[in-house]
């Protein structure tokens, strides 16, 4: 079967973030679609799995266990399973970046 999720079938929320948990739609990849504003970001948090995050614009600041590091459009960046990390919007306009989970719903466990 082929699953179309159609943007004006999405419920309202609050902030522009799109969450899409792929195991309803048979698949083994969950993502975050961020769209957030300067100084936003998750606090430090882990996974049981990967993570891959791909910068369409703006500009991250991540920090991946011992790790600190910016990210810009294009730039991709892969944390592995276990590693505690996070990322913060540091540029003046709006971060707009993809969290690819490699897994079909999505386990977090929040640090901070």
């Amino acid at each position: 079967m082929v699953y179309v999720l159609r943007a004006a079938d999405r419920a309202p929320s609050k902030s522009r973030t799109i969450r899409f948990e792929g195991a309803d739609y048979g698949t083994d990849i969950s993502f975050f679609a961020v769209d957030n504003e300067p100084g936003q970001g998750p606090g430090l948090h882990i996974h049981p799995y990967p993570e891959t995050w791909f910068v369409r614009s703006g500009r991250a600041r991540i920090v991946a266990g011992d790790e600190s590091f910016e990210a810009g459009p294009g730039d991709i960046a892969v944390v592995p399973a276990g590693v505690p990390h996070k990322f913060t919007n540091i540029g003046d306009e709006r971060l707009v970046i993809f969290c690819v989970h490699a897994a079909g719903t999505m386990v977090q466990e929040d640090l901070e």
